[in-house]
């Protein structure tokens, strides 16, 4: 089933959205939100399920659904811890600022925890104050958990997997090198995220999900030019169930925590470094990698960073065609304060 939230109040009004996007039903009844479904899974999520197939059945007519309307799926969460699964992507980021890359990353997952009061819908601008920030899309995957114990596996972490959606994890490139150098993390590099307008579960993913990844390509365009086409499924050094366990390790996550994949990175088939989808490769899904790209091949980096008045445009769409999650479409504005 698909699940969205459309913006009211703080946390959104919870809509079940039919397969095909194209109509929605409000399910107050059931649930007021998202996070108030996740809450009671167990309880709701055969009566959401039922209002889906009737939805899907056409034996509820619903409203038409427009992506414009929807807040991200947990217009706020509990928790967004963000990790780097892509390896490949960790590398090459890391030697465009002069970084060693500690082996122990190709077996120690990483994350970070980002903030989670303030995310931007969909189809929100990207507001920010100087384009020296060096702002920057991220396409990555996220998984929504429900209520994950202290310790699990990551066998068993794959039972708390409720839904499954995309998103722009916006990073300011120019404030990562100074603030990381303070050897504290990130805060003012990583703004809000943008999530898609549509959270699914995973059994509505077929034979694309395989318990851990998701086999697909994340589409991305920047000004309406492919910029990516990287398929989720490759590449992924470490799966959702062992990012969920590494977060679990010493503490729970509650019901509502989105655990992100890292920006999704494929090497080219020979091994090197993906190469720009206008020259026949996948492309990539933050500017940063073809920045290091140029780089390692031409001394500089050519490509800019994103500049006010640019529009992005992440996506993913099934073996048919046809869209999953919906778009996140976003321009970058300048913020005036």
């Amino acid at each position: 089933m698909k699940l969205a939230s459309l913006q009211q109040g703080r946390d959104g009004r919870l809509v079940v959205v039919s397969d095909d996007l194209s109509r929605c039903v409000p399910v107050p009844d059931i649930a007021l939100t998202l996070q108030q479904a996740l809450d009671h899974w167990d309880s709701v999520a055969p009566a959401l399920a039922a209002v889906a197939a009737k939805l899907n059945a056409r034996g509820i007519d619903g409203q038409p659904f427009d992506e414009t309307d929807c807040a991200s799926p947990l217009p706020r969460a509990y928790q967004w811890a963000d990790g780097s699964a892509y390896v490949n992507h960790v590398e090459l980021v890391r030697k465009a600022r002069n970084a060693e890359m500690p082996p122990s990353f190709w077996t120690d997952p990483l994350i970070y925890q980002g903030g989670s009061d303030s995310f931007l819908s969909p189809h929100d601008p990207i507001m920010m104050a100087d384009e020296a920030y060096g702002i920057d899309l991220e396409g990555e995957v996220a998984v929504i958990t429900g209520d994950v114990p202290m310790g699990v596996t990551p066998e068993q972490a794959k039972a708390h997997i409720r839904l499954v959606m995309l998103v722009n994890d916006v990073s300011l490139r120019g404030l990562i090198p100074n603030e990381l150098a303070k050897g504290f993390g990130f805060f003012q590099s990583k703004p809000s995220s943008a999530f898609s307008p549509v959270a699914v579960t995973p059994d509505s993913l077929g034979d694309a999900w395989d318990g851990g990844k998701l086999h697909l390509s994340l589409l991305s365009a920047i000004n309406g030019q492919p910029f990516g086409k990287p398929n989720a499924g490759i590449d992924m050094t470490f799966d959702f169930p062992t990012l969920i366990a590494h977060a679990a390790k010493t503490r729970p996550l509650s019901a509502g925590t989105i655990i992100g994949s890292g920006t999704v990175s494929n090497k080219d088939p020979d091994g090197g470094p993906g190469r720009p989808v206008a020259e026949g490769g996948l492309g990539y899904s933050c500017i940063a990698e073809i920045r290091t790209i140029e780089t390692i091949r031409d001394g500089k980096p050519s490509t800019p960073f994103l500049r006010f008045g640019d529009r992005v445009r992440i996506e993913m769409k099934d073996k048919d065609g046809r869209s999953v999650f919906g778009a996140i479409d976003q321009q970058v504005a300048k913020y005036e304060g």
